[in-house]
């Protein structure tokens, strides 16, 4: 039986992970539905300046992908922001992270996987109904479930093959609609209003969100402090070009862009006919299935993690003897995010999951800067990555997340301070009465 130290090192489960699978786990849970839907919307707010707002919100996203690539690089145990934030600020603070983390991961899986079944009810329409939806629900949430239980290979194995899967149509649209764009309906007119800028900063932060599941399965990964900075900068690197030139196709390619409820797919028919529609369909299907499966492995992994640190009952982080997986933190996770899928409950929770990631960011920015404090030199390792030009990075990067929290809407802001204050009573419910918990995860400092 591994001793308590070598379960907060994340000895437990196998590292397996290298910085390349990390990289393709954080481009397939950022690269999900949104990039199929978002360019119309994008569009319809800033016209020919959105390919810009696309990149200048890549950007704004490389500033927080960095800060958390500092904080990482100090860990390599298994929960990303939480074990941060629980280093820095306490137990409470890291339970309220790595709830908002687990939240936001079942929140999102069970909306995507209803995604993917309107997905293939284009063509399939009586399954996005009744027993027939509930039963393709079912059937691909314990497909994933069982491949998560089966192993982090395995795991990590099909997150690669679908990333291919879902990047190949998107690089196909990309580069043969170069041919094809109208160059003139790039030329950028009278700047938006700041009512369109805001709204469309708001909505491609979130649509550049996911990457803060890179850290989350560190104690898998096989050299966390040097893979997943890597994995973290390659994410945004990649998810950045690729929207960015998806956004200037579409742009070029199909004039009534800013309508279209499908644009990707009405701009791939526009110049690679019905063949380049079914192709575009396909993609959207395999990154919606992508999604679901980096969904299940992250959202797993953070429940995992609360057990390990004591914050959950053990019960949660109880690991497979063969194959060294989370089974039940895997089984739950599942179970959860089918009822949610099945029974549409999703819909509100999904409200409240743009602000439970907003708070992940804070929590992650905030503890990169207070983990820099001489009284955290023996508590954490120091870092093997360091953002350059001082606090200037992480404070950015705070800011960024805090004007987006502004610019939340009155129902987001409502549901994810409902959502905290749920995590507040699971706190109480699970801690008190316990001791008071190491504040530090990683007692092994370099």
């Amino acid at each position: 039986m591994a001793s308590t130290t070598d379960l907060a090192r994340g000895a437990s489960l196998k590292r397996e992970l290298g910085r390349w699978d990390l990289t393709a786990l954080g481009v397939n849970q950022v690269i999900g539905a949104a990039v199929f839907g978002v360019p119309a919307v994008v569009a319809a707010n800033t016209g020919a300046w959105s390919p810009w707002m696309v990149a200048a919100t890549g950007v704004a996203s490389m500033l927080i992908a960095l800060t958390f690539a500092e904080v990482a690089s100090r860990f390599e145990g298994t929960g990303g922001a939480y074990l941060y934030t629980r280093t820095a600020f306490g137990r409470f603070a890291g339970f309220e992270v790595g709830w908002m983390l687990w939240f936001t991961r079942v929140a999102s899986w069970a909306a995507v996987i209803n995604v993917l079944v309107s997905s293939l009810g284009f063509y399939w329409p009586s399954i996005t109904v009744g027993t027939r939806r509930a039963a393709l629900i079912a059937a691909v949430t314990l497909v994933l479930a069982a491949i998560n239980i089966r192993g982090i290979r395995q795991s990590s194995f099909v997150v690669n093959l679908l990333t291919v899967g879902k990047l190949l149509p998107l690089a196909i649209f990309i580069v043969a609609g170069f041919w094809f764009v109208d160059w003139s309906r790039l030329q950028p007119g009278p700047l938006p209003t700041a009512a369109n800028l805001s709204a469309t900063g708001l909505l491609l932060i979130y649509a550049f969100g996911g990457y803060e599941i890179v850290p989350v399965p560190g104690g898998e990964a096989r050299n966390p402090r040097r893979d997943i900075p890597f994995a973290l900068v390659m994410t945004i690197v990649i998810v950045a070009a690729v929207m960015t030139t998806a956004q200037i196709v579409a742009v070029g390619t199909l004039p009534a862009l800013a309508t279209s409820k499908t644009p990707l797919t009405d701009a791939a028919a526009a110049f690679l006919g019905a063949g380049g529609a079914a192709m575009i369909t396909i993609g959207a299907v395999v990154s919606a299935s992508g999604n679901n499966m980096g969904g299940a492995l992250s959202g797993s992994r953070n429940l995992f993690a609360l057990a390990e640190q004591g914050d959950l009952p053990s019960f949660f982080g109880r690991v497979h003897p063969r194959y060294r997986t989370p089974v039940n933190a895997i089984v739950i996770t599942s179970a959860v995010a089918l009822t949610l899928a099945v029974t549409g409950t999703f819909q509100s929770m999904a409200t409240a999951s743009a602000i439970s990631r907003l708070v992940v960011y804070l929590g992650a920015c905030a503890s990169t800067l207070r983990l820099r404090s001489r009284r955290f030199e023996d508590a954490v390792n120091p870092p093997v990555f360091v953002v350059p030009f001082g606090a200037v990075i992480p404070v950015a990067a705070l800011v960024i997340a805090v004007t987006v929290l502004g610019g939340a809407s009155p129902i987001q802001l409502r549901n994810g301070v409902l959502a905290l204050a749920a995590g507040a009573v699971l706190y109480v419910i699970a801690v008190r009465g316990r001791g008071p918990g190491s504040r530090i995860p990683d007692p092994h400092p370099g």
